[in-house]
C-alpha cells in the first residue's frame, strides 16, 4: 500500500495530509516557534557594559534557530512513513526542511516537488494533495 505525505508547512504550523488508498487523513501540528521574542528584564535594544554595547539579536536569533530545527526534526517521524513526499506553503520554511532532509538521504530521496503557495484552508490543503499526487 503506497502513502503519499503532502506537508503544507509555515512558521507558526505545519498541515500534513496523508493520502492512502482508504482516503486521506490531516494532522496539524504547531511550530511552538516565536517569533517575537523578549527576554525578561531586557529594556532596551542593546546593554551597556562601560563603552562596550551587547545586543540580544544573536540570543534571539540562536533560540529561533533552535526552535525551527526542533520543529522540522519533529516531523521527520510522520515522513519516514511515507513513500513519496510534496512539500508547499507561503514561507521559507518548505526550503529550511528540504535542507533538513537532504542530509538525510533516506528522506531525501522521498521528494517529488516543492511549490509555494498562500495560505489557504485545511479543504483547500487536502484537495491540493489529493490533485498533485493524481497528475504527477
Amino acid at each position: 500500500m503506497k502513502q503519499n505525505l503532502g506537508i503544507w508547512i509555515d512558521t507558526k504550523h505545519a498541515v500534513l495530509i496523508k493520502l492512502t488508498e482508504e482516503g486521506h487523513s490531516m494532522k496539524k501540528i504547531d511550530s511552538h516557534i516565536q517569533l517575537k521574542m523578549r527576554i525578561a528584564g531586557e529594556t532596551k535594544k542593546f546593554g551597556r557594559f562601560g563603552s562596550q554595547y551587547l545586543t540580544y539579536e544573536k540570543n534571539r536569533q540562536n533560540r529561533r534557530k533552535l526552535q525551527t530545527h526542533n520543529f522540522i526534526r519533529g516531523l521527520f517521524k510522520y515522513i519516514h512513513k511515507c513513500d513519496a513526499l510534496v512539500i508547499f506553503g507561503p514561507s521559507k520554511m518548505k526550503t529550511e526542511l528540504k535542507r533538513e532532509l537532504d542530509q538525510n538521504i533516506l528522506l531525501g530521496q522521498k521528494i517529488v516537488g516543492i511549490h509555494d503557495s498562500g495560505q489557504i484552508s485545511d479543504k483547500q490543503i487536502v484537495a491540493w494533495v489529493k490533485n498533485y499526487f493524481e497528475n504527477n
